[in-house]
């Protein structure tokens, strides 16, 4: 067995490594699984562009990631050391992937939850699964956060055309029907206008689950499987924000600053940091995002979306995951939100959430080319592409963050600015 032992270690105390020269365990672990040091394998479930941008942070602090996903030439693949091809109910190839990894995270919140929980008997798994259960079901997730005295939309469970129309005698229009699982992006919904039109419930169910991607809709029979839609009152908000925590294996947790999100065609165009909130908002969200985190007992990250209301905030959505509204931390703070992730998950200290630059984060949708040429040229902006081959409408390629120096605020220092993100 080797020593590890760096000038003031973190921990004021030796690192001892096991032969495998990666897995090491730290006073600080409190007893919740082992800790990864660097040269360890972090397995990543799902290869697209969250899962590329992990591997890049994850390579910069000397770590190995194997990527498992069904796709080929995944953006996560092409810059990681292993890539398993495989279908997520292929439980050989998982037991493979899993017993090679030193732990392992997702990417996305729409892994299949037999496959973490299959993955988690041979690995630690990071966010745990119930972070993954609950963020996978729209129902789940509002009334978990209802429960926590966190305010949404009101909203309906639908389970057919029958409850269809009694949510809406409940709910009322404006409203939006949503897939209670899957899509994003705007996928798998339907919106409601206040004036009702010449559908009837069982169009609009038969529409909903066309939508969803089901190919024969008149013959998908989902009720036996209980809920699986949702209807959402519409709620009445002056802006859209969202909020990225990371909570480490020792419950201490850190959040960037606030983003102000602006949407096309229901995908994210634009996050604009910081947002423009009062401080006491800025606080307000941050708290609603400490106690999720906290009662999920995650370790990782968690992306909560919020509309600001007259009200105040009320939760649309959350992820546990690196989040599209997280991308301009990459080039603007200390610490970029994937960097985080590595390190929460790995049981290192958090790194500093300290915003050095105001920041507006771009996506690049569908054909970007005559974009990225341009962003070259500007010596403010940086410039990140995700290794896509085929451009089509809707397809996040790439995304560009423009920096501007951050306006002082008279008689505060910089490094004195609230840790905690704000404003």
């Amino acid at each position: 067995m080797g020593a590890f032992s760096p000038a003031d270690s973190f921990v004021g105390e030796r690192l001892w490594f096991l032969k495998e020269g990666a897995m090491m365990n730290l006073p600080f672990d409190g007893g919740k699984g082992p800790i990864a040091g660097p040269g360890a394998m972090i397995g990543i479930l799902g290869g697209g562009q969250l899962g590329r941008m992990t591997a890049l942070a994850a390579a910069r602090l000397g770590y190995h990631c194997h990527i498992f996903c069904p796709e080929e030439n995944s953006p996560a693949s092409l810059v990681s050391a292993r890539t398993t091809q495989a279908a997520y109910d292929d439980w050989q190839a998982l037991e493979a992937f899993a017993k090679s990894c030193h732990l392992v995270t997702y990417e996305f919140e729409n892994v299949p939850l037999d496959t973490a929980h299959y993955v988690s008997q041979y690995a630690p798994l990071r966010p745990g699964l119930e972070a993954l259960r609950v963020a996978q079901d729209r129902l789940i997730e509002k009334q978990f956060c209802n429960d926590l005295d966190i305010q949404t939309a009101p909203w309906a469970d639908v389970t057919g055309p029958e409850s269809l129309a009694k949510a809406i005698h409940h709910i009322g229009r404006p409203a939006i029907l949503k897939t209670a699982r899957l899509g994003y992006d705007g996928k798998g919904q339907i919106f409601l206008p206040a004036e009702a039109g010449e559908e009837d419930p069982d169009q609009l169910w038969a529409l909903l689950l066309e939508k969803a991607g089901y190919a024969d809709a008149k013959n998908a029979d989902l009720q036996d499987t209980g809920p699986t839609a949702i209807l959402e009152g519409f709620v009445d908000f002056e802006k859209e924000v969202s909020v990225i925590i990371a909570r480490g294996l020792d419950g201490q947790t850190q959040c960037f600053s606030l983003a102000e999100n602006q949407h096309k065609n229901h995908i994210l165009d634009r996050s604009l940091v910081p947002a423009r909130v009062s401080p006491l908002l800025c606080a307000a969200a941050v708290d609603i995002a400490k106690r999720l985190a906290d009662h999920l007992s995650l370790v990782g990250l968690l992306a909560v979306e919020l509309f600001v209301t007259r009200e105040g905030l009320f939760v649309n959505e959350m992820a546990p995951r690196p989040h599209n509204s997280g991308h301009w931390t990459m080039d603007a703070c200390r610490t970029s939100q994937f960097e985080q992730l590595i390190r929460a998950v790995c049981g290192l200290p958090l790194g500093s959430v300290q915003r050095d630059f105001n920041a507006e984060m771009i996506n690049l949708i569908g054909d970007y080319r005559e974009h990225w040429e341009q962003t070259l040229l500007n010596e403010n902006a940086k410039l990140h592409l995700y290794g896509k081959v085929e451009s089509r409408p809707g397809r996040k390629m790439g995304h560009i963050n423009l920096l501007t120096e951050r306006a002082p605020i008279p008689g505060v220092k910089l490094g004195d600015i609230d840790p905690m993100g704000c404003p």
